[in-house]
């Protein structure tokens, strides 16, 4: 049950961003007897790349903090393990653990779900009044009693803690850089949905899967209602030219740049209109997440390649453990600056160590035919892959890290 919602001196909070790790916030802090308000420079909650993958390190706090598991339950496709396969011949080079098996490891389902779905499954957790759309915040001034947020349509806004949660392309990252630090990471993408009885090829069509060859990949898993989520990746020559990271895709350059590949993965990519290109960008980690009223969150704060999948389960774990910081200042009296840097300390090794490995992931995945990629495969058949590999991802539980301050 929500508690009463309050409004005391000195804790006005604005969040900049409605997307998963922004909602998630509000919600929980809403939850918990404040009144945080977020302000989305859309004009409405709309789709912003096809689909997300929700690992246990998530699912755990949208089921059990957000209380949306049995939206979770009815709208996404409950995944039934981690299949790696040699992407022109189909061979399986490793198999990680069934459905039931993540579960009872993990301690949760690992879901995919449509993007859209889960924003308004969060949209209906943080209930009314709270979110207010077409607001593009274009400025903040942190000043000495407040800092005031101003939007494009000349509004502004006064708070006395100001959330980033504006993502990947985050203006309030560049109001405490004072500079856009963005990194190409030698990738480019392209997306697609594709309906099941489009891909009657398809092997093991409830499982994730990562089709991978010299220079390139295939990530697909289901979302619901059979339907495919895909991510198809290639190496892209020299840096990135275009000032947009989305840019128009020639008619069937995806087709050609996966020519000979194992019919099912032709059959999937084929399937779908492919009409954009997406550059694949990360951040490199800050040395503080914080600058005056201002903290940063999720992408905002480390923007990730999506070769683990982590981009949105990390913003989920990040606002569980801001918000139990927060609370966790107010009630201890330390105030929200001790608790913004508790909160940046809890979670920076652990979100700089999964940026890391979500590059090297795309390394792994795109040797070219030899001994390492020999070897590669070796690790990937190993029975003991998930506790070497994945389990350190998966099986954490973010709020544990929060012992009583002083313990």
């Amino acid at each position: 049950m929500r508690s009463s919602i309050v409004t005391r001196p000195g804790m006005r909070i604005a969040i900049v961003g409605a997307g998963i790790g922004g909602l998630t916030l509000a919600t929980e802090l809403r939850r918990r007897g404040l009144d945080p308000q977020v302000y989305e420079q859309a004009a409405e909650l709309r789709e912003v790349g096809a689909a997300v993958a929700l690992s246990a390190n998530a699912v755990r706090f949208l089921q059990d903090r957000i209380g949306i598991s049995e939206q979770l339950a009815e709208k996404a496709a409950d995944v039934d393990g981690l299949i790696f396969r040699d992407g022109r011949d189909g061979r399986v080079l490793g198999r990680v653990l069934s459905r039931q098996e993540y579960h009872d490891r993990a301690g949760a389902p690992y879901y995919g779900v449509h993007r859209a779905d889960l924003q308004l499954m969060l949209k209906e957790a943080l209930g009314e009044g709270a979110l207010h759309l077409n607001k593009k915040c274009v400025r903040v001034d942190d000043g000495e009693h407040s800092a005031v947020l101003h939007f494009a349509d000349g509004d502004t806004v006064e708070a006395d803690l100001v959330i980033g949660a504006d993502g990947v392309r985050s203006r309030l990252r560049r109001e405490i850089l004072g500079y856009d630090d963005a990194q190409f990471s030698g990738c480019h993408g392209w997306r697609g949905l594709v309906a099941p009885d489009q891909v009657p090829s398809l092997p093991d069509p409830e499982s994730i899967q990562f089709w991978m060859g010299p220079g390139g990949h295939l990530l697909h898993y289901p979302i619901g209602g059979g339907v495919q989520n895909f991510l198809l990746v290639r190496r892209h020559d020299g840096p990135w030219a275009d000032k947009s990271w989305v840019v128009p895709a020639e008619e069937n350059e995806h087709l050609a740049a996966f020519e000979g590949w194992d019919p099912a993965v032709m059959e999937m990519v084929s399937a779908a209109p492919v009409a954009e290109r997406w550059a694949l960008f990360n951040r490199p980690p800050l040395q503080r997440w914080s600058r005056g009223r201002i903290t940063l969150l999720g992408d905002a704060a480390h923007a990730m390649v999506p070769h683990h999948g982590q981009g949105a389960n990390q913003s989920i774990e990040d606002a569980i453990v801001l918000a139990d910081c927060l609370l966790e200042g107010l009630e201890q009296g330390t105030g929200w600056d001790d608790a913004r840097q508790r909160y940046q300390d809890l979670r920076a090794d652990r979100v700089r160590r999964v940026q890391i490995t979500s590059l090297a992931t795309a390394d792994a995945l795109h040797l070219p035919d030899g001994p390492l990629a020999d070897a590669r495969n070796a690790r990937l058949g190993a029975a003991d892959f998930w506790d070497r590999s994945l389990a350190w991802i998966h099986e954490h539980v973010a709020d544990r890290a929060l012992a009583p301050v002083g313990a």
